[in-house]
């Protein structure tokens, strides 16, 4: 048995339906309004590892690792690890630093580094 820890480039969240049907926390999904500038929170379930040293893309996830093109450019303000009924989490702060219109097919970033 190993430590099972995953490095992610971007913040995947659920569509904020899933937390207004019931199916999801407020925290793993993104808010239905965006605003540049506020700070919100996240949950995702595993040991994750984000970047905290500069902006990363905001995206949109179905699940099963079905992705959307990015929503918005934003920056980690923390992230820890937490048990919860003997499940690891990761949890932390995220502020929007720029919101991508919808349907926008305008690359915003190579790797870590977003296009300005």
């Amino acid at each position: 048995m190993g430590i099972q820890v995953e490095f992610n480039p971007d913040l995947a969240l659920r569509n904020y339906f899933e937390f207004k049907n019931g199916n999801r926390k407020a925290e793993e999904c993104i808010s239905d309004e965006l605003v540049v500038g506020q700070v919100y929170n996240f949950l995702k379930k595993g040991q994750r590892n984000y970047w905290l040293e500069g902006e990363i893309p905001l995206l949109e996830t179905k699940g099963n690792q079905e992705l959307s093109r990015p929503l918005a450019s934003i920056v980690i303000l923390e992230a820890r690890h937490f048990i919860l009924d003997d499940e690891i989490y990761t949890s932390g702060k995220y502020r929007v630093e720029e919101v991508f219109k919808k349907n926008d097919e305008t690359i915003h970033f190579d790797g870590f580094a977003k296009i300005e």
